[in-house]
């Protein structure tokens, strides 16, 4: 389904317009879909049916509580990528035993955290980190169970930004000192391997690249069976694209064409990380339109949603949809741009949109990944509000930063 469509000449989230959500909770704000969201995960989920698997969705997408909590309902785990994300995870409800916690970074604290928590495993990116969780595992008087993050050297063939899984990047152990690592993982007491686990990067239109680096880790799996190393997880990360513009992304059918039948040999459960599939195209960001200013060379459509809002085009050059909440048929090539005082603040650049002027919204889409959860109070701008939409009903899930929140924890 596609939750954000026009009914006469207004812009709506399910059943509810989008102009009222912006009366109510001000701008900008992200509304989310929340019957998009599990529409999302059910793709998934129904995909892999035939194989015992664990979606385990990415928290760094969107860690709001709501959101959390609509996935644990649905029998969803999550990947979690520092002691922050384990405290929310908790918070939302997800059982422990669903938990994966990735990072190259992992301090001496959150690996004592996670320990105490009871999370499924770890997925160790080093040697260092490995005899890490083995000291401190074994000075909390538990067994840590791990999997081992291998770094196939495969390109994943998107954003360098974005790419993981190439030895030029931080991410992994390489393949060849991977069978090293799990001896002697073997060989310690507070240690118990569980797992391999991989994740190649992000926003992978083709899923090709999944697929052949998948098949150097089953490989390497029938390597470590062979040495008496037992695996119950084969875990290949997230990365599944959305639309953005005018790619055309393989989904997780065409996905498990090729993965169910390769790890259902293995035995093992497949767990996969996916983040922006399920959140990505769910939320939109509102914003008003504040002025309209031309010069000899470019007509900018200046917002009150800004960079600190939505970083991705300003880090990545990432596009966005943008639409007019109520349209007309008259247009202007523009740039939209926010309130920031830096050049790099845009929303889009050279974009035909309908005509706008002081007052109007716009909603900039495929805003429910990597949204809210990397913006900033830059500038000083407190954060933007987040609205939850269930049918006709629509709910303040986040509220929007005040001034006072600026300075709490100050001295």
């Amino acid at each position: 389904m596609e939750p954000f469509q026009y009914q006469d000449n207004s812009l709506f989230c399910e059943d509810v317009r989008l102009t009222d959500v912006a009366r109510q909770f001000g701008t900008p704000t992200f509304v989310y879909s929340q019957s998009k969201i599990e529409e999302n995960f059910r793709a998934i989920d129904s995909a892999l049916v035939d194989i015992p698997h664990l979606i385990c969705y990415s928290l760094k997408a969107n860690s709001n509580l709501a959101i959390g909590r609509i996935l644990a309902g649905l029998g969803g785990g999550v990947d979690i990528v520092s002691g922050g994300e384990l405290f929310k995870a908790l918070k939302m409800g997800i059982d422990p035993n669903r938990i994966v916690y990735a990072s190259v970074g992992k301090t001496p604290a959150e690996i004592e955290y996670a320990l105490k928590a009871h999370i499924l495993m770890f997925n160790v990116e080093s040697r260092p980190e490995l005899e890490a969780i083995d000291r401190i595992a074994g000075r909390v008087g538990t067994k840590a169970s791990i999997a081992f993050r291998v770094n196939p050297d495969i390109d994943a063939r998107t954003h360098p930004y974005i790419t993981t899984g190439m030895l030029k990047y931080k991410f992994g152990i390489p393949t060849d000192e991977a069978l090293e690592l799990y001896r002697l993982a073997q060989e310690m007491r507070n240690v118990e391997t569980r797992g391999i686990q991989m994740h190649i990067g992000s926003q992978l239109v083709s899923v090709k690249p999944i697929i052949e680096a998948a098949g150097k880790l089953v490989d390497l799996f029938w390597r470590l069976r062979e040495e008496g190393v037992a695996l119950d997880y084969f875990n290949i990360g997230g990365g599944l694209a959305i639309t953005y513009k005018d790619e055309q992304p393989q989904g997780p059918d065409v996905l498990a064409d090729s993965i169910v039948p390769m790890v259902k040999e293995t035995g093992a459960t497949l767990v996969l990380e996916p983040g922006r599939f399920i959140v990505g195209n769910a939320g939109v960001l509102v914003s008003s339109v504040l002025y309209v200013k031309s010069n000899p060379k470019k007509k900018f459509v200046i917002v009150d949603a800004a960079m600190n809002d939505l970083v991705r085009p300003s880090l990545y050059d990432a596009f966005h949809p943008i639409v007019a909440v109520t349209p007309n048929e008259e247009t202007d090539i523009v740039d939209v741009v926010g309130p920031i005082c830096e050049s790099g603040d845009f929303l889009a650049h050279e974009r035909e949109l309908p005509r706008v002027e002081a007052g109007d919204l716009l909603a900039i889409k495929c805003a429910g990944a990597y949204g809210y959860s990397m913006s900033s109070n830059y500038n000083s701008r407190p954060r933007a509000a987040e609205v939850l939409v269930q049918g006709n009903k629509c709910r303040l899930i986040r509220h929007r930063e005040t001034y006072d929140d600026l300075v709490r924890g100050e001295e």
